[in-house]
């Protein structure tokens, strides 16, 4: 029961984390779905002028493809590539980055720390943070009960 449990969160952290990345990619050619650089600077930056430069866009898409990819493989609805430790060990990782995230970004947009924008602090409290540690969670879980019946 608990393995059905964790592929099903598996699944839904792997296609967070896939959409992330896809959002990501996108950014490295567009603010989409925001109408500026700017507003995307102010609302998923908190500084700068614009949109972060394309590689950066690129690097993150692809460590949350990555990521995504490891979380689906430990649910077992992914080919499991390479041994099955670095698999869960990866996934652990994820898990913990997204957590770090998610406390982290709590604790600097509640309390108004670094010079961020108020419109970035209220969006990171209110969605960006709670996203990442509902992710970092459901990371956890899958590593903890990693699918069975995993496909070939």
């Amino acid at each position: 029961m608990m393995g059905a449990v964790a592929r099903g969160v598996g699944v839904a952290v792997a296609g967070g984390l896939g959409v992330a990345g896809a959002l990501h990619a996108v950014w490295t050619v567009t603010p989409w779905p925001l109408r500026t650089p700017e507003e995307f600077a102010d609302t998923l930056v908190g500084t700068g002028e614009g949109v972060p430069p394309a590689a950066a866009c690129a690097a993150v898409a692809g460590a949350l493809g990555a990521a995504a990819y490891l979380v689906a493989a430990e649910a077992g609805v992914a080919p499991a590539v390479g041994p099955e430790r670095v698999r869960r060990a990866g996934v652990r990782v994820v898990s913990a980055v997204l957590l770090a995230r998610g406390a982290g970004g709590l604790v600097m947009s509640g309390l108004g720390l670094g010079a961020r924008s108020e419109r970035f602090r209220r969006m990171d409290s209110r969605y960006y943070a709670p996203l990442c540690l509902a992710l970092g969670a459901g990371a956890a879980v899958t590593s903890r009960f990693p699918g069975r019946g995993r496909v070939a």
